[in-house]
């Protein structure tokens, strides 16, 4: 296999060239004082080699699941990713990713001074502080954050800086309450799907969002019955089953949208809704927009 090299990293706003958006280039100075920088990013099969970056990263997988490999830290981790599975890279840690599939990743890039700025909030010692390596982790207020700032950033910052300083911040923070040297030891929650058991499910709805999937059938990946699936997978995602199923459609329909390559009756069609204006209903209930003006 042909190895392909490159890095994850966002290029700083004021060094991209035709790729950035109009939008993108009116943010830029703002988006850079606030050391955070955003890129949605897709890479191809192959492998891609990392170098140590200045920067820590928080990388959230995105769309259909994508089977990987990666190196990272003196550790060795390979799995099934996941829609929202986040790996978190600390500062001037190279990684070599093996990647089976397109692959495609929400990028957050923290710079050191904005880690700092937090730690010293937390009246935390920056020079006694590390943000540990963590691979495709489940965090659902952190992929709350994480989606959040991806909307902000494809609809070109509308909500302006201080929204997007205090998201950054968040991202910041919980960064150093629960993933560094000074967190402190978690409880177990006995109330949630077992990690393998909810990728699975995740995998499953991902893999099949245009079938008429049912709450026993999901059950059953779980191995578990339909009422205490229903109960810890709420628990574990944040939402019902159904809800989700419904956003994830939503996301998928709105790629298809981009793309420019299918009607809207097909893109409802692929994604599982019963008809147009199904996908046009549950569109602006979440987005706020409806296809014709998302695809415009």
């Amino acid at each position: 296999m042909a190895a392909v090299i490159k890095t994850k990293l966002p290029t700083p706003i004021s060094e991209a060239q035709a790729s950035i958006n109009a939008s993108e280039i009116m943010v830029s100075r703002s988006i850079q004082e606030n050391h955070m920088r955003l890129r949605l990013l897709s890479d191809p099969p192959g492998l891609i080699e990392v170098p140590g970056l200045t920067n820590t990263i928080v990388s959230m997988h995105i769309g259909q699941p994508v089977q990987l490999a990666c190196r990272r830290g003196g550790y060795n981790h390979r799995g099934l990713a996941v829609h929202g599975d986040i790996d978190i890279i600390p500062a001037n840690t190279p990684s070599l990713w093996e990647i089976k599939e397109k692959d495609t990743a929400f990028i957050m890039s923290l710079s050191p001074e904005l880690i700092q700025t937090v730690a010293e909030e937390f009246a935390i010692d920056p020079a006694r502080l590390e943000i540990q390596n963590r691979f495709q982790l489940r965090d659902q207020q952190l992929e709350n954050i994480g989606l959040v700032l991806k909307a902000e950033m494809e609809s070109g910052y509308p909500c302006g800086q201080l929204y997007f300083d205090s998201l950054a911040v968040s991202v910041a923070t919980r960064l150093l309450r629960y993933y560094s040297s000074m967190t402190l030891p978690q409880q177990k929650y006995n109330g949630r799907l077992p990690e393998r058991k909810l990728r699975q499910v995740l995998a499953y709805i991902e893999d099949h969002l245009s079938a008429d999937l049912s709450l026993r059938e999901l059950a059953e990946i779980a191995g578990l019955s339909v009422s205490h699936f229903k109960n810890l997978f709420r628990e574990s995602v944040g939402l019902t089953a159904h809800q989700y199923l419904i956003r994830r459609r939503v996301e998928r329909a709105k790629t298809l949208l981009t793309d420019g390559k299918l009607s809207i009756s097909q893109i409802a069609f692929e994604t599982g809704f019963a008809h147009q204006s199904h996908l046009a209903r549950h569109m602006r209930r979440l987005l706020g927009v409806s296809p014709k003006a998302l695809r415009r």
